[in-house]
């Protein structure tokens, strides 16, 4: 007499592809408290939704000040993820690619702007930056001032979002190995030419969520941008500062303001995660079909 198998408990009962597969779903319980997790999140926004006066949106939206924030705002963000870009990419191949001593330390260095509060961002940038900072001091000398002007704004931008490049590109570069690469160099090709056809085309994935990503990060900067740059409108106003102006004088336009900026980074993630999920569940219907085609042959 043979014993019966037993029952899957709730935790791995799924979906099963000739026996081979599970999916994996939560306990009840476990799923209750997830659902209040998301909404501790989503109802503040929700709020912010509800409170929009629909009546004056277009009037606060299309306001000078508005519109100067905004332009602004797109402005330097495009430009930091754009230097995000050039300096960020040499340096996750740096940290990835290359052994040497400190690396991890480096590393921590660079991931630094994650963790601090970015007003301390926007001192350490006015202290090496400022008119009389470390750097800032000699330049002023040579007649270039950075604080306080739109240049500022950049760099500060840059300060805080280009972690985030650097780590999407770090996943990317861990995830895909050093296998392809290594055989286009046992092939002949050149470092640059290896990372031209090999390397680069593997990291586009993972560079275009770092990508957009950091746009996003570089588009809702507050603490280091009016720290280290003011705010002045026209010049170093971006949408978050107006945001915050406008909420000790027109609490209303804050609300529409801050609606944009939800709006722009509700886009944004999901551009960068569904194309992710996209490719991952591709990948994974082509293993089920494999295994099908594969059994029934």
């Amino acid at each position: 007499m043979t014993a019966r198998p037993r029952r899957a408990s709730r935790w791995a009962r799924g979906r099963l592809v000739r026996g081979r597969e599970v999916r994996v779903h939560p306990p009840a319980g476990l799923a209750v408290v997830g659902i209040l997790g998301a909404a501790v999140l989503l109802v503040p926004f929700v709020a912010l939704v509800a409170g929009v006066d629909l009546t004056r949106l277009p009037e606060l939206l299309t306001s000078p000040s508005a519109l100067d924030a905004l332009g602004l705002s797109l402005r330097t963000a495009l430009t930091a993820t754009a230097i995000c870009l050039v300096i960020g990419t040499p340096l996750a191949l740096v940290l990835t690619r290359l052994d040497f001593p400190g690396r991890s330390f480096a590393r921590s260095l660079v991931l630094l702007p994650l963790v601090v509060p970015p007003v301390v961002g926007g001192i350490a940038l006015t202290e090496a930056f400022g008119r009389r900072g470390l750097i800032g001091e000699h330049l002023q000398l040579l007649g270039i001032e950075i604080a306080f002007t739109s240049a500022a704004v950049v760099m500060a931008q840059v300060f805080v979002s280009l972690p985030f490049l650097v780590v999407a590109l770090e996943g990317a570069l861990l995830t895909r190995g050093e296998a392809h690469e290594r055989t286009a160099l046992s092939l002949g090709a050149s470092p640059l030419r290896t990372f031209l056809t090999v390397t680069l085309p593997l990291l586009v994935p993972g560079l275009v969520a770092g990508l957009v990503l950091t746009f996003a990060r570089a588009l809702g900067e507050f603490g280091a941008t009016i720290t280290f740059a003011g705010s002045l409108q026209g010049t170093t106003r971006t949408l978050p500062l107006q945001v915050y102006l406008e909420r000790e004088t027109d609490p209303e336009a804050a609300v529409a303001l801050s609606l944009v900026l939800v709006v722009v980074a509700l886009v944004v993630i999901t551009v960068a995660y569904g194309r992710r999920d996209g490719r991952r569940d591709g990948r994974r219907d082509g293993r089920r079909y494999g295994r099908r085609t594969g059994a029934e042959a």
